[in-house]
């Protein structure tokens, strides 16, 4: 097993990123029933490949880029391994002493590394510390039911006579308990201004919850600290190490001021869960909705040990260079906007124009298998979200990967009866000194501007026209050719500049022959000219191959 995933993690650039099944693919690939009798673990590893793979989205390929990260490593993989085969549950102390205080000291470890306040710590002299839950919505809806225990423990203190009911009915109406802040959203990773709200909650005596799901890992580099300001205002906090952090699922890193609150709102206390160290040790059942829990503070011991802080530093930062490169790579691109500013490493962009254009886009990237995204909508506009997520990505992966994005846009545009990009004539003007004075304009129906025909001809994406250019330098003048084709090659040649567009255009005439003609023109002096052609049964500057029999236009 540990080496058929050490094969896969090695090779997993090989695989399909996203599977090209349908719903249902795997009821044919299994029998109806479980078998009645045991079967061979080579039986089962060969349908691994054969039934699961074939359905598998490969999460840390280098290519996936769509949803947030969801890491693993050797360190966490060992870790959790060496869980399992313990199978220890850790509801209590004494269900097993170890759990429950290796989970105390890297909750702290990890708090430290982070920057939280020492409020939030086990070790301080305060009522917090920290608790590992499955996922941040747990720990969003374990914050938002210890808020309304709270609540309700104020409004009895207020007033002793107040029926629960009414007030249960009042806080649902109005949900005047709680308020959930929000460090790097899913859809463009945005920030809320947590000073801020953190003053009114502490103003309306309001519990603060904040969800840091994604963005939570990045605070190990104190340069992303900034968006902690105002931390000192919450009640509660959370991140998924799960994500970026190399930590695989699940683990949810969440603590509390008080840990009171927490206590009041999951107790559970029959006289079973009882041990001589009740009250005096932390029991984490009280910390949770569940009421057990699996030993997964182990594989984050090992990936904080392995790596060490300046380790998980370099990840976090190589992650957030690669969706800079990307973002610069995306503005380049005149027909690509980044409609909200990257944060960290997300990066969200799309095609200009109307939204069908970038939802044809992301069809084409997906459904190529190459690449895995995913949407969102930002103000109506329809974007593509661009995760950095593997660690294995480099910086030529990006680069490749956007360069298949430009070539499936190219499509979408030269599909699209809109998609022809216009050319203003503040750009025509700058082209002038690189293109000479052939320059053709045009005014397009589907779009009044004018257009550099030259300009768009040229460098409209496209492997003939790319192997044309290639070819420039091949040409060479013969005394075959006629007078005004000498004229436009040596303002092809010789030039330091392209002199005449339109000498370009009709050499493209001449070399797209080659499609239908294998042996046709590579060079010009492969074609001389034959002595005996008519030349009243062709137009002016042309010429018939002595090989082929074609005229060319040149």
């Amino acid at each position: 097993m540990v080496d058929y995933i050490a094969n896969y993690l090695g090779n997993i650039r090989k695989r399909r990123v996203f599977p090209d099944v349908k719903p249902g693919y795997m009821r044919s690939l299994l029998p109806e029933s479980a078998p009645e009798d045991g079967e061979s673990f080579h039986d089962i590893f060969e349908d691994v490949e054969k039934v699961i793979m074939p359905g598998i989205t490969h999460w840390q390929s280098p290519q996936m880029h769509a949803y947030f990260p969801a890491l693993n490593s050797p360190a966490s993989l060992l870790g959790d391994m060496l869980a399992d085969g313990l199978g220890c549950l850790a509801f209590t102390w004494a269900s097993s002493p170890a759990c429950t205080e290796l989970e105390m000291v890297v909750m702290d470890w990890l708090a430290k590394i982070i920057g939280l306040p020492a409020v939030f710590l086990h070790s301080s002299n305060c009522k917090g510390g920290g608790v590992i839950q499955t996922t941040a919505s747990e720990s969003t809806l374990i914050g938002l039911l210890a808020a309304r225990t709270q609540m309700f423990q104020n409004y009895r203190e207020k007033d002793g006579q107040i029926n629960e009911a009414d007030l249960n009915t009042r806080l649902v109406g109005y949900t005047s308990d709680q308020v959930c802040a929000t460090l790097g959203t899913t859809g463009a990773c945005a920030f809320d201004d947590l000073k801020e709200i953190g003053q009114i909650c502490d103003e309306e005596n309001l519990w603060l919850h904040v969800d840091a799901a994604y963005a939570g890992s990045a605070f190990v580099c104190p340069e992303f600290r900034h968006w902690m300001d105002g931390i000192e205002y919450a009640d509660s906090f959370a991140f998924n190490p799960s994500k970026w952090l190399m930590v695989h699922f699940d683990c949810t890193a969440m603590w509390v001021k008080n840990s009171e609150r927490l206590h009041r709102t999951f107790n559970v206390d029959p006289l079973y869960l009882k041990h001589e160290n009740t009250g005096l040790a932390v029991d984490f059942t009280h910390w949770q909705i569940s009421l057990s829990k699996r030993f997964r503070a182990l594989k984050l011991w090992f990936v904080l040990r392995n790596y060490g802080i300046k380790g998980l530093q370099k990840h976090i930062r190589h992650g957030v260079k690669l969706a800079k490169e990307f973002e610069e790579l995306v503005q380049d691109d005149d027909r690509f906007e980044v409609p909200a500013k990257r944060h960290l490493g997300l990066v969200t962009f799309r095609v200009k124009g109307e939204n069908e254009l970038t939802e044809n886009l992301l069809k084409k990237i997906n459904s190529s298998g190459r690449l895995h995204c995913v949407p969102s909508s930002l103000k109506g506009k329809y974007v593509i979200r661009f995760t950095v997520t593997s660690p294995q990505t480099t910086s030529r992966d990006i680069q490749n990967d956007w360069s298949f994005i430009q070539i499936m846009c190219s499509q979408i545009l030269n599909e699209s009866p809109s998609g022809r990009r216009p050319i203003s004539m503040a750009e025509i003007k700058k082209r002038n000194p690189s293109f000479g004075t052939s320059l053709l304009l045009s005014n397009s129906p589907m779009t009044p501007k004018f257009m550099n025909a030259s300009y768009v001809a040229i460098f409209e994406p496209g492997e003939d026209i790319k192997e044309f250019l290639d070819r420039n330098n091949s040409f060479r003048i013969v005394n075959k050719d006629s007078p005004v084709l000498q004229r436009r090659l040596k303002g092809l040649v010789r030039g330091e500049r392209q002199f005449s567009l339109d000498s370009h255009i009709d050499l493209m005439v001449a070399a797209n022959s080659k499609k239908s003609h294998r042996k046709s023109v590579t060079s010009i002096e492969e074609h001389s000219l034959g002595e005996d052609s008519d030349e009243r049964s062709s137009p002016d500057d042309a010429s018939r191959c002595d090989k082929c029999g074609q005229i060319i236009s040149l």
